[in-house]
């Protein structure tokens, strides 16, 4: 990994805590190392990377799988018939209302700037549509959540703590870990954690970041949440099924209202 953790975009916590369960099933992690070639020798490839202190190391193993991020395509679209142009990145630039430069053309999901993620672009396709009708619609960009397919999986939505400090923000936390719920224990999937990120005058929730089973299911809630801008009291006096997962995020909004989780 060229960087410093797994995960940058997401929550440190959260990449913490996947690169400890993703060790116990056998992984190794190597950051701060920039490849300098692949090499396929017979059955097997062979990586040569340098590490922080410039040093030279090698990687043996069955495959290689080169996942350094994506870049938007838009090959063969035909913007120069048009005469669009690029941004710096090969992105395709937009105003507030998702229109191009060109009048009338509009640009959604992996061409425009912002997160890769199929539902990002569906909703951006969505506010066109409405745009185009004469409505006025609305994208909360920081309510729509990202997700990481592993298992346990891993799930956030809103700010990370790392750019609530970087804002100086007067924050509070709460935590509950999976370990703690009857249905994690029932289904032997005790893996992680909920926690909330709320404005510490207001109570207003800023952020939920999930690691768990069932994060990417879990984490619809947490958007619900942001979107009708409800405080962490808001959602630990709502009654969550038991036994459930979800029980871990009023469990977390418990904590973060005064420390009142009452599992713990």
């Amino acid at each position: 990994e060229f960087l410093d953790r797994l995960i940058p975009g997401m929550d440190f916590s959260m990449a913490k805590e996947v690169q400890r369960f993703l060790k116990k099933q056998g992984l190794e992690f190597f950051f701060n190392h920039t490849v300098q070639s692949t090499v396929v020798e017979g059955d097997s490839v062979k990586v040569v990377a340098k590490n922080k202190k410039d040093k030279e190391v090698e990687f043996s193993g069955d495959y290689c799988l080169v996942a350094v991020g994506r870049r938007p395509f838009t090959d063969n679209l035909g913007l120069e018939k048009i005469a669009l142009t690029l941004d710096d990145k090969g992105r395709i630039p937009v105003n507030e209302h998702l229109e191009t430069a060109v009048p009338g053309i509009y640009a959604i999901g992996d061409v425009v700037a912002g997160d890769m993620l199929a539902h990002k672009a569906e909703e951006e396709g969505v506010f066109v549509a409405e745009t185009i009708a004469g409505q006025k619609p609305h994208i909360n960009y920081k309510a729509i959540p990202g997700v990481l397919y592993t298992w346990p999986e891993a799930a956030g939505v809103g700010f990370t703590e790392d750019e609530l400090k970087a804002e100086n923000y007067n924050y509070k936390t709460g935590n509950f870990p999976f370990k703690a719920l009857g249905r994690a224990r029932a289904s032997m999937d005790t893996e992680g954690f909920a926690k909330v990120l709320a404005d510490k005058d207001t109570d207003e929730i800023l952020g939920i970041h999930l690691v768990g089973a069932r994060a990417a299911d879990l984490i619809a809630e947490a958007v619900v949440a942001l979107e009708y801008r409800a405080s962490a009291e808001d959602i630990a006096r709502m009654s969550h099924a038991h036994p459930t997962y979800a029980e871990a995020i009023k469990e977390a909004m418990l904590d973060a209202s005064e420390k009142r989780s009452i599992h713990m």
